[in-house]
């Protein structure tokens, strides 16, 4: 094997024995279940690592397969759910659960075509169960490889040649090591800010590091990578949560909203927080009362 192909193979064994040595210990690395492993990808998205651990584990425990959660009313799974952010991925996984159990036996498809029918299921997360359950040749693009491989090309990426970029880089039968090294050399070494290129495995197939790191990042805009979010504190999102832990609780009637969102000093509370309240109703994460109390969805 000579040239661009020979540098190339080198780089993926370069690659996976880094994998060996770094490669994260996840508990959902150690099961090919693919309602675990499922379960595990739409718990990770936008949740950090260190916070999805104890939440996968407990929730497992409680619903062990598709038929399991399918059969629990949606309020149980939005309450297991507290403290993990964006209660849709909640919601989603949910009606994924159901549609398995009516539509697929209560197994999880292994076509990425049918995954991608199932509720809340993107490009990223059909081909994350496929490949990290079922061992079968995918190549993964989330916000992590969508960074490397920006990088490595020294420009933007389409979200088609993003993906196109990871099937050309996978090695044929390495699918779940080589994904999972993947994903580690974003978060660990690949960083959005002061990436480690010293300790990086594929360096010298980098073009943005061989420019010498130029600005603009590539990365930044770049097909699959993550934007940085919005400040937390005082976010809608924030006072999403905060209603929804309380209706869950206990109906939460309209003259408690601005109190539980924590909006007392915003001029525009009542109106913004009623916004906040109609838009829970709107994603099927909360129903009104008759008395219009915010409670848990039917």
């Amino acid at each position: 094997m000579t040239g661009a192909a020979g540098a190339e193979h080198e780089e993926q064994v370069e690659l996976l024995r880094w994998g060996e040595r770094e490669r994260r210990d996840l508990p959902w690395r150690h099961t090919r279940d693919p309602w675990a492993v499922l379960v595990a990808e739409v718990m990770a998205q936008q949740t950090q690592v260190e916070r999805v651990v104890p939440a996968w584990r407990d929730l497992l425990r409680r619903w062990p397969d598709p038929a399991a959660m399918a059969s629990a009313p949606l309020s149980e799974v939005l309450g297991a759910w507290h403290g993990l952010g964006y209660p849709r991925r909640a919601r989603h996984l949910w009606e994924a659960a159901r549609r398995i159990t009516e539509l697929h036996d209560g197994r999880v498809p292994t076509e990425v075509a049918e995954l991608l029918e199932l509720p809340g299921i993107g490009p990223y997360t059909a081909r994350a169960v496929r490949a990290f359950a079922h061992e079968l040749d995918a190549a993964v693009v989330d916000t992590n490889v969508g960074r490397v491989l920006a990088r490595r090309a020294g420009r933007r990426l389409t979200p088609r040649e993003a993906q196109a970029a990871a099937d050309d880089w996978l090695p044929a039968g390495r699918a779940w090591e080589w994904n999972q090294t993947l994903l580690d050399l974003g978060a660990l070494r690949c960083r959005p800010r002061d990436p480690d290129c010293d300790g990086c495995p594929v360096a010298r197939g980098c073009a943005w590091a061989a420019a010498g790191r130029p600005e603009p990042d590539p990365a930044a805009g770049s097909a699959g990578v993550s934007r940085r979010q919005a400040r937390f504190e005082g976010s809608r999102r924030q006072a999403r949560g905060r209603l929804l832990r309380a209706a869950t609780a206990a109906p939460l009637p309209p003259q408690r909203w601005v109190e539980v969102a924590g909006w007392g000093d915003r001029p525009d509370a009542e109106v913004a927080v009623g916004e906040v309240a109609r838009s829970l109703v709107a994603d099927g994460l909360a129903a009104l009362d008759p008395q219009g109390c915010l409670v848990p969805p039917d």
